[in-house]
């Protein structure tokens, strides 16, 4: 394996891990019983902690400070509004935790994130020229 793909790999990596932690360890009750009414501080809580958590992975795949600034505030926006939808959606169709429904919202969520994260590192790999 190359030298490049083991730093992809760390990047992504390290972005796996601050998503369990941002999303399952930090996220306290007034993030993710907010997160569905837009505009509320505790998704945008949530959304900067998630984009805070992102630096990281900037010691591995090291960005300008104009591409890793870009990179924290799209993780922002993108986070927040990933979330939102999710929240909205389940909480305008009434699903709850037993339906397929909310878990298939909440399998779209988590996928979305994922591929945040893949688009992060491609674009830490881009701007280290690998």
């Amino acid at each position: 394996m190359t030298q490049e793909v083991q730093l992809v790999l760390a990047a992504l990596l390290i972005l796996q891990i601050k998503h369990f932690i941002a999303d399952f360890l930090l996220q306290s009750p007034y993030q993710f019983l907010n997160k569905g009414k837009y505009g509320h501080p505790g998704g945008f809580l949530h959304a900067g902690i998630h984009a805070l958590g992102t630096i990281p992975a900037f010691f591995v795949l090291t960005p300008s400070l104009r591409l890793g600034a870009a990179i924290v505030v799209c993780e922002f926006v993108v986070h927040y509004h990933i979330d939102w939808l999710k929240e909205s959606t389940v909480k305008r169709q009434q699903w709850a935790f037993p339906q397929a429904e909310f878990w298939w919202t909440f399998g779209a969520d988590q996928a979305l994130h994922q591929l945040t994260y893949l688009v992060i590192a491609g674009v830490l790999a881009w701007g280290a020229g690998l």
